[in-house]
């Protein structure tokens, strides 16, 4: 099945990935609702942190039915699927993988038997302890059946068997014990056939909010989804707390002490600009970026435009602040999707025309700012450069509302490896030459955060400097394919072959980030 693209800035040549968001949740409790519906239109709006399937469990309070495959929601999704899910509970996922192949086996929810029924459970993020968890539920549960061993090799799935495990307690019960042994990222909704649960990882490294139906209430992954469906904001699911919600309202547990480090990539590029995040609207945010991007890299220019579609409202902020005039200089196809037909080779080199198309009459003989939100490998920025002079532009200056990314994330955007981000092994002046560009600015980390209005001890900035609030384990144990190769998360940590005789190994660009003697001696300690 084809797959759109989600309208991601960083896809816009062939075969180019950009930064993706591991998933997007969504979960609803509302007796009287078209709660399929609900989740439908929900994850409609979250389709953007993840392209790769998408699937709604509902329960009536006697069963629990799932429906899920690969694509997009609404090729998903139609009317017949929907109706044939009836209920007053649900929990609907579409996903991005961080952990676990793209493939039908691994997509959400999850589903397991508990002590009183069936679990159906979705998750945004990314664990960092994987391995110490698979290996605890070999030790507590040796003969568990369940999807780890009908071929599911995610994070979540290992976190499902944790749940369902313990048939002598609770669902509640038995996830409050397991939750405080969660590292890393996640927000979970989940349910049994009468309550429905949300969870939040202790740093609250990605978005979750609740909200308020007039017949019942809603979980989501950001603000955005709770406006498509009518329900109103009424706080974030906070870091460390497990909430839970079935006919007898809405009650609240910590399992954890608070120890914010909120995602700061959410608010350059991954959340949708009408979301808002600890209080701060993200399209405001990145505005501000823009504004702050004028300040520390002014140049003379003759219009200022947008790489669509994340980079607009920086453009603003750039052309606000430095009196410039804002244009729009390109259009974007937003009806192209990825081709899995293999272009010519003239299309190739001209691959980027596919999604983005200069407006020749407003560019020709401009001294151009370019502004987009942050630069992966290059690819797409050079290749958009080159066609803006093509077009007749007197001088391309790209700017950048975000640091260099230097560094690769954890906790579930899946960037490039560390060796293919541009930034990694050159200076800007040499980024600048890479891409063709007259200059270059990137906005500078104080900048950035300025933008969120978050204090900088409340962020992650991970990806920009290093610093991980989180602690990873040995590179062993990380990695998108942890429980895909051989010898699985039982490979032992000093690196000894597996009694199959093959050596799992980490993911490469993990050994440099995670072991000293293949480390960058730039690496801030």
């Amino acid at each position: 099945m084809s797959r759109g693209d989600g309208l991601l800035n960083h896809d816009l040549l062939p075969g180019e990935k950009g930064p993706q968001d591991a998933c997007g949740v969504f979960g609803v409790w509302a007796p009287g609702e078209e709660v399929a519906k609900l989740s439908y239109f929900g994850l409609y709006a979250l389709q953007h942190r993840g392209q790769e399937s998408a699937g709604i469990a509902t329960s009536d309070g006697n069963k629990i039915l799932i429906y899920k495959d690969m694509g997009l929601v609404s090729q998903v999704f139609n009317e017949n699927a929907l109706n044939s899910l009836p209920g007053h509970i649900a929990v609907g996922h579409c996903r991005y993988s961080t952990t676990g192949a793209s493939t039908w086996q691994n997509a959400q929810p999850t589903l397991g038997s508990t002590a009183g029924g069936t679990v159906a459970l979705g998750h945004n993020g990314n664990l960092t302890n994987t391995a110490e968890l698979m290996q605890l539920v070999h030790d507590r549960y040796p003969q568990l059946d369940g999807e780890l061993s009908r071929g599911n090799t995610t994070d979540t799935a290992v976190i499902t068997a944790l749940f369902t495990g313990d048939l002598d307690h609770t669902l509640e019960a038995t996830a409050l014990e397991v939750l405080p042994h969660l590292r890393g990222a996640f927000c979970l909704v989940f349910m049994d056939e009468h309550t429905l649960y949300a969870a939040r990882d202790p740093q609250g490294v990605r978005p979750l909010v609740l909200g308020r139906l007039e017949r019942g209430w809603v979980v989501a992954s950001e603000t955005a989804a709770l406006d498509i469906v009518g329900a109103s904001f009424v706080r974030e699911v906070e870091p460390g707390e497990l909430i839970a919600i079935d006919e007898n309202g809405l009650r609240t547990q910590r399992f954890a002490e608070e120890r914010r480090a909120g995602c700061v990539f959410e608010y350059v590029y991954l959340a949708r600009p009408d979301t808002t995040i600890a209080g701060r609207g993200v399209h405001e945010a990145r505005v501000e970026m823009g504004r702050r991007l004028a300040q520390e890299h002014m140049v003379e220019a003759d219009l200022v435009i947008p790489t669509p579609e994340s980079g607009t409202p920086a453009a603003i902020g750039y052309a606000q602040a430095s009196g410039i005039p804002f244009g729009q200089g390109l259009v974007k196809n937003s009806y192209v999707g990825r081709t899995f037909i293999q272009p010519s080779q003239t299309i190739r080199q001209r691959g980027i025309k596919l999604k983005l198309n200069p407006l020749k009459e407003v560019i020709k003989g401009k001294r151009l700012i370019v502004v987009d939100d942050s630069i992966v490998r290059g690819n797409t920025q050079r290749a958009l450069v080159s066609m803006l002079r093509e077009a007749g532009a007197a001088e391309v200056h790209v700017r950048i509302s975000s640091p260099p990314i230097t560094w690769p994330c954890f906790y579930g955007i899946d960037f490039a490896s560390r060796a293919e981000l541009i930034a990694t092994g050159l200076g800007v002046d040499e980024v600048r030459q890479s891409i063709g560009a007259d200059s270059l600015g990137y906005l500078s980390e104080d900048g950035m955060i300025a933008a969120t209005e978050q204090p900088r001890e409340r962020l992650c900035t991970a990806c920009f400097t290093g610093i991980y609030p989180i602690e990873l384990p040995d590179a062993h144990h990380l990695g998108k394919n942890l429980l895909e190769r051989p010898g699985g998360a039982e490979a032992p940590a000093d690196g000894v072959a597996a009694a199959d005789g093959c050596d799992p190994g980490p993911d490469a660009e993990f050994e440099s980030v995670l072991n000293p003697a293949f480390g960058d001696p730039g690496r801030p300690e």
